[in-house]
């Protein structure tokens, strides 16, 4: 079954919300309970858009380890999106402080590598904050401490508030994707993306007066990446485990919409704010609590009450359905759920040029 699209005028599936003028949305699933925190996603990033220039304390991508204070530092603290489901008025933004990422700090390097020094390896001067600074720390207590790690980019929202914060019109959505680009022919450095992004995940390059984010690798999905063909995102290829899925939400037959629409197992980071974004997470596991003599409990490790914080309450649904779909598996059965986050066909899990013949 199919509704008219509010984009590029073509048919798209029921309850698949396409912003105005956009023929097809590409997105991504990421399983939370894949993520290892092992940081690759990050350098892979880093190495191909952020490195120098300005851009040293950026990080289009981001590892967080939850709970916990994430980057820049209460990013959830400072506001932005927008204030009803309407999006006709702007929630109120704050721009982050450089101390808020952290500062790319110089090393010791040289005393230990070529000095011979026995000091640990540590910066230099002054550091009290960085990405992920409060690593792998968590919250609860002995024997039932937790934490998990939270893969972060652009969400590339339907709504996004970066697009209608800017007065120059200089960020924009891609007719044919819906990726979000910021024109540096058009920007100024005003900043208004920054402060109205709520997952601040726009950033301000002193050097060039621009402002810049994650392009979801779209020279890749072009075509332009490595050997000319078409690749998914650097952070979802270059991950040891796998745990991105990438393609269009309005793919019947691919594995976003699968996920997001038909089984309802994926769910977006604070849906709150309004911008419908269209980066969305299988929420976490974790065993149960256990006695202090190691016997297990009827409770859950990750409080429910701290994941719907961060993903709504559609949360709960979710992990019930995933636990459903677990059970089917254990007792011999098929589950088209478990099949699709534990698939290690690159062709299942990257869909990216169904549309292409259009």
């Amino acid at each position: 079954m199919s509704s008219q699209s509010d984009g590029g005028g073509s048919d798209t599936p029921e309850g698949v919300d396409l912003a105005e003028g956009i023929d097809h949305q590409v997105a991504m699933v990421m399983d939370l309970n894949k993520c290892i925190g092992c940081q690759t996603c990050t350098i892979a990033c880093k190495t191909n858009w952020t490195e120098g220039g300005g851009r040293d304390y950026m990080y289009w991508n981001n590892v967080e380890t939850r709970p916990g204070s994430g980057y820049p530092k209460d990013w959830e603290e400072m506001g932005g999106g927008w204030k009803s489901e309407e999006h006709a008025e702007r929630q109120p933004g704050q721009l982050p402080e450089k101390e808020e990422y952290g500062r790319a700090w110089e090393f010791n390097h040289e005393q230990i590598f070529y000095e011979g020094s026995d000091e640990p390896l540590r910066p230099m001067d002054g550091a009290e904050w960085g990405p992920n600074w409060d690593e792998d720390q968590g919250a609860g207590e002995y024997p039932n401490s937790y934490y998990f790690y939270l893969p972060r980019i652009c969400n590339h929202c339907t709504h996004p508030s970066c697009v209608e914060a800017c007065p120059r019109s200089a960020l924009y959505k891609r007719e044919e994707d819906g990726i979000v680009l910021v024109d540096q022919d058009r920007c100024r450095g005003y900043r208004y993306c920054v402060e109205g992004c709520p997952y601040k995940k726009v950033y301000y390059n002193s050097v060039t007066k621009n402002s810049e984010k994650c392009i979801f690798c779209y020279p890749r999905i072009e075509g332009e990446g490595p050997e000319g063909e078409v690749r998914a995102p650097s952070c979802a290829e270059d991950c040891p485990p796998q745990l991105r899925l990438v393609g269009f939400l309005d793919d019947e037959d691919g594995p976003i919409y699968k996920l997001v629409n038909e089984y309802e197992v994926a769910v977006r980071l604070h849906p709150e704010y309004r911008t419908e974004p269209n980066v969305y997470y299988i929420p976490p596991f974790a065993p149960p609590q256990h006695s202090e003599r190691g016997e297990s409990l009827d409770s859950e490790r990750i409080p429910r009450n701290y994941l719907e914080e961060l993903f709504g309450p559609e949360v709960n649904e979710a992990l019930n359905t995933i636990e459903r779909e677990r059970a089917k598996v254990e007792r011999g059965e098929e589950s088209e759920v478990m099949d699709l986050l534990t698939t290690e066909n690159p062709a299942k899990q990257y869909r990216l040029e169904v549309f292409d013949e259009e």
